[in-house]
């Protein structure tokens, strides 16, 4: 069966955070990709009665990781992300979506105040049951990018430093409702 076949069930799904992830890339003086990943978020993701989901997720900004813990201070500093002022990115669909095997999603992330539309482009895994816990679970990747000044996070570091623009990757997987 392939994953257009396949459906969801209605309900709220939950986030298997051991098997998700949020990424991102970051180009560094113009030369060299700096890629990390933020190791705290969740997400909600309801189905309805028509198959539409409605999406929202929260990643939490002090958990930033590029796995050098210098850096990684630096970066949740007031000099660049603050996370002290902005402790989440939160992003919510603007409407809801209809799951298919490659979809859009448009949304707005809010981020210390800040909102600003972007795109998702996912991927639909489709469906399986995961013999580790015997629940069925749904796996999506997205991708999709967004410009640091349009969030306002270090308007004084040079893009010839560190890009304006950040890629973002998302591998989520989510355990089916329950009853």
């Amino acid at each position: 069966m392939t994953t257009s076949e396949q459906t969801l069930a209605t309900g709220a799904w939950e986030l298997d955070a051991n098997h998700s992830s949020v990424n991102f890339t970051v180009r560094h003086l113009g030369i060299s990709k700096v890629r990390g990943r933020f190791n705290n978020f969740e997400t909600s993701f309801v189905v309805d009665e028509s198959g539409t989901a409605t999406i929202e997720a929260t990643i939490h900004l002090d958990s930033f990781d590029t796995g050098n813990e210098g850096r990684d201070n630096h970066v949740r500093s007031a000099d660049l992300l603050d996370v002290e002022k902005r402790p989440t990115l939160h992003f919510k669909a603007s409407e809801p979506v209809q799951v298919a095997e490659e979809f859009e999603v448009t949304g707005d992330v809010t981020l210390g105040g800040v909102t600003k539309p972007v795109t998702l482009e996912v991927e639909w895994g489709g469906v399986q049951e995961f013999q580790g816990d015997g629940k069925r679970h749904a796996g999506f990747s997205a991708t999709g990018s967004f410009k640091r000044s349009d969030f306002e996070v270090a308007p004084a570091v040079p893009a010839a430093m560190l890009s304006d623009k950040i890629a973002i990757e998302l591998d989520i997987q989510l355990i089916e409702p329950q009853g």
